[in-house]
């Protein structure tokens, strides 16, 4: 896929330490035609399968080649729109795949997805996976947990600090493919990107052995490549219980 001045980017999914399947999948997107691009800009996703071997594998695959899909071949409407469509096509059709094959009832998968035009962010988000803004030494998450301990941090029964080290931290509320519907989180407007400002999607596969911080300061001084290699890295040195998907998006 050819990647258009004004990012730098760099993709890494691992299997990790302990699985002996992958079930993450992420994909990055440009429209060929050059007319397009300021229109439909650039998609980037990652998803992360449940379901077993074949069901997480085929969930998060589904929904990376929906999304995309209807991303870049819906014309009416705005990336917003076109992020919150596909996702809901996902949804259906990783209902209708585990209909189809009941031996993979319960398939499902999170999904983050976000769309760059020049400076402007949008992002939809079922799940547990994340999306990560960097900007010079702070670092802030656009996304929100569909987890049973983010809940419970809602409710005021455990700290944001508690949360993420909790052995709960994984149980999910919503995912695609889950339940009768899906609501996704997706703002009202897009977020205004400065130069220099570094995006990370990730599965939980890497947050969850990472601090905000400890990936605040990897981004600094190094390429998207070397902030790839130096988490994915980490956390496998930490155990790498899960599969570790990352893209990391740079601004020129």
């Amino acid at each position: 896929m050819k990647v258009r001045p004004g990012v730098e980017l760099a993709s890494l999914s691992d299997v990790g330490c302990q699985r002996e399947n992958n079930e993450d999948r992420y994909s990055y997107w440009e429209p060929a035609a050059d007319p397009q691009f300021p229109i439909k800009g650039r998609l980037a996703i990652v998803a992360d399968g449940m379901g077993g071997y074949e069901g997480g594998q085929e969930a998060s695959r589904i929904a990376v080649e929906v999304i995309e899909n209807i991303y870049a071949n819906t014309s009416a409407g705005d990336p917003r729109t076109w992020l919150l469509q596909g996702f809901q096509a996902a949804h259906r059709r990783i209902q209708e795949y585990a209909e189809k094959y009941p031996d993979l009832q319960g398939m499902g998968t999170t999904c983050t997805a976000m769309a760059l035009l020049d400076h402007l962010l949008y992002f939809a988000h079922v799940g547990d996976s994340r999306l990560y803004l960097v900007r010079g030494s702070s670092i802030s998450r656009l996304t929100h947990d569909h987890s049973y301990v983010s809940r419970l941090v809602e409710n005021g029964v455990l700290r944001a600090d508690e949360a993420e080290s909790h052995p709960q931290r994984h149980i999910l509320t919503a995912a695609l493919g889950a339940g009768n519907n899906i609501t996704p989180d997706s703002p009202a407007q897009p977020v205004s990107l400065q130069s220099e400002d570094v995006l990370v999607l990730c599965t939980d596969g890497l947050w969850g052995l990472l601090t905000e911080d400890e990936i605040q300061i990897a981004v600094a001084g190094k390429t998207a490549a070397e902030i790839c290699d130096t988490l994915v890295d980490t956390v496998k040195k930490r155990g790498g219980p899960d599969n570790i998907t990352m893209q990391v998006l740079r601004i020129n």
